[in-house]
């Protein structure tokens, strides 16, 4: 389906849909927050992959994805969204990165710009729900292994490698075993 055709589906709906309450809180209250989703965004650009807290990712993410699909959208000469771009990020060197290298990069995208993966808890620690938040295209290897059980990855080789010392070990074990109580 055409994605102008959604935008009008998505209008007419005809039930309330609430989303789930945030549970990205800070002690300065509203400003707080939005500081620190300015400071998250921008080392998002800045850095195209970065490891966090689940809830502030998540909500990240949306922004993130706003900002750069207004950008897409009317590019740097619309006023309103030099206004936005110049509120959310921080580093005023990343907006020329936004509309130079982001918005030509994402010109031909039909999903999202950003990929959110659950990553491993801190131990020992809180145990809080981490993620690594990532704009798609960047120049980092992927954190997805699609097809582990392939013999020639290095992980593969070593382990098969480890598995034959173990079992000549085992073998020298068994057999003098077997001469000592015969």
């Amino acid at each position: 389906m055409n994605q102008a055709n959604v935008e009008k589906l998505v209008s007419k709906l005809k039930y309330n849909f609430r989303p789930k309450p945030r549970k990205l809180k800070n002690f300065d209250g509203p400003e707080g927050r939005i500081r620190k989703i300015q400071k998250t965004l921008t080392a998002v650009l800045k850095y195209e992959r970065i490891e966090l807290n689940y809830a502030r990712a998540d909500e990240t993410r949306g922004y993130v994805e706003r900002l750069i699909s207004e950008a897409l959208r009317h590019g740097p000469e619309h006023k309103e969204t030099m206004e936005l771009a110049n509120f959310w990020i921080r580093e005023k060197q990343l907006i020329h990165k936004l509309f130079k290298v982001l918005v030509p990069r994402y010109q031909n995208y039909t999903t999202s710009f950003t990929k959110l993966h659950n990553a491993p808890c801190i131990y020992p620690g809180f145990g809080y729900k981490r993620a690594l938040l990532e704009l798609r295209g960047n120049v980092y290897p992927s954190v997805e292994q699609v097809t582990p059980n392939k013999p020639y990855l290095i992980h593969n080789m070593l382990l098969d490698a480890a598995r034959k010392e173990y079992r000549m070990e085992k073998y020298k074990e068994m057999a003098a075993n077997m001469t000592t109580n015969i």
